[in-house]
């Protein structure tokens, strides 16, 4: 069976080879190709010892000597160089205390996770596939090297990994490996919460969304964050596995998918929740916005249209509506009457932000009003008034009015 490896890595592989050690690409990369699926990054195994591998290259990267990884530019894009490896004791339930180097291809993939991530290749040897991979990627499922129980003991992210991959795939979790999921969860302690949140990201982009809701099933929400655990409580949780599986056909934006996930939660719980995950705030504000107005009933009436489209930036209203015709199917004629709504107010050039006011701050101040407390009230006012009235959103006629509300 032939992999087509691009041409940079053929490259590297051939360095090493010529230089006589052995070298394989290894991993997720030989995974997506085998089931035809383009890889995000491509690694490398070799036999090599690091200042090996920097002797063949010159010109390398330290990126993680400690662990015998070493980087190799190609035309602006990095591949990672790993020696061969035996983890040591895993102290802290995430990382190896030490690593020992290996002339021994096995012992290297032993080590890893899941079977289907266990797999190298090179041209002239074809695939190396010690543990089951290829036969697990044809029954489709995620298996862990070895006993469960230890490569989960060795690194608890492993645990969200086993989940997100099952929603990437669309693969189950095998027998014995879901059981340890559940026996792992409290390890969840050892992880943080930046590594957790990328993971349930991970999952929630991913073709089923809906997977993240094995976290719960497995015991994992109370190590996750304080506050995780309170979308699956109550009567939501039924509403919320709904939601996340329509979620599959909104575009795979970080925002978006968590507002679909936390829709039923409420505003607060989002913004708790996200925060104890170490979201960034960008996604943070998107997502809380997406919630709160989720929760609300909107009006057909313009004005009031407008004024809700005036809280947050065009694209994030288009979300909104996105996530009111996926998870709100039964409502879908009514969200379509909200978007031809708003294509007329955005087609004809309404005002929806203050700073398209006819008036300024600037004009304000020409016609004696001082900076301040005053000003702000005066120019709420009168876009308060642009949104029930486009009509006036003149300069003239707001510099009367203005002069009416000193």
């Amino acid at each position: 069976m032939q992999i087509i490896i691009p041409k940079q890595v053929e490259w590297i592989l051939a360095e090493l080879r010529e230089h006589g050690y052995e070298a394989f690409a290894v991993g997720g990369c030989i995974r997506d190709a085998l089931l035809h699926r383009e890889p995000g990054d491509w690694d490398i195994t070799t036999s090599a010892r690091p200042d090996q591998v920097k002797q063949v290259f010159g010109k390398t990267i330290d990126t993680g000597l400690q662990h015998g990884t070493v980087t190799v530019m190609r035309e602006h894009v990095g591949y990672e160089i790993t020696t061969y490896r035996i983890d040591g004791e895993y102290e802290d339930g995430r990382h190896p205390k030490e690593v020992a180097f290996t002339s021994d291809l096995k012992e290297d993939l032993r080590r890893r996770d899941f079977t289907i991530n266990a797999m190298a290749y090179n041209r002239e040897t074809g695939i190396v596939d010690i543990f089951g991979g290829i036969p697990d990627l044809e029954k489709r499922i995620v298996r862990c090297v070895g006993d469960p129980m230890e490569r989960f003991t060795e690194d608890a992210l492993r645990i969200l990994r086993a989940i997100r991959f099952s929603a990437q795939l669309g693969f189950e979790i095998e027998d014995n490996t879901y059981r340890a999921l559940s026996v792992i969860a409290p390890n969840l302690a050892h992880v943080s919460k930046e590594r957790i949140q990328v993971e349930l990201t991970k999952t929630l982009l991913s073709e089923h969304p809906e997977r993240i809701y094995l976290v719960d099933e497995t015991g994992m929400s109370p190590y996750v964050s304080d506050t995780f655990g309170a979308v699956f409580e109550g009567t939501g949780k039924e509403r919320g596995i709904s939601a996340c599986t329509r979620a599959s056909r909104l575009p795979a934006r970080k925002a978006l998918r968590w507002a679909a996930f936390l829709a039923y939660a409420g505003e607060v719980n989002t913004v708790r929740i996200l925060k104890e995950l170490k979201m960034d705030n960008d996604t943070i504000n998107r997502a809380e916005t997406l919630v709160k107005w989720f929760a609300q009933e909107l009006s057909q009436e313009e004005a009031k249209l407008r004024a809700v489209m005036s809280s947050m930036e065009d694209d994030l209203f288009d979300d909104l509506l996105l996530l009111r015709e996926f998870l709100l199917p039964e409502e879908r004629a009514v969200t379509e009457t909200f978007r031809e709504t708003a294509e007329i107010i955005r087609g004809r050039g309404d005002c929806i932000r203050m700073k398209d006011m006819a008036v300024s701050g600037k004009d304000l101040i020409a016609a004696g009003v001082k900076p301040g407390p005053e000003m702000g009230g005066i120019l709420s006012s009168l876009f308060a008034h642009v949104l029930k009235h486009p009509e006036d959103n003149e300069k003239g006629y707001l510099l009367h009015m203005a002069g009416t509300l000193r």
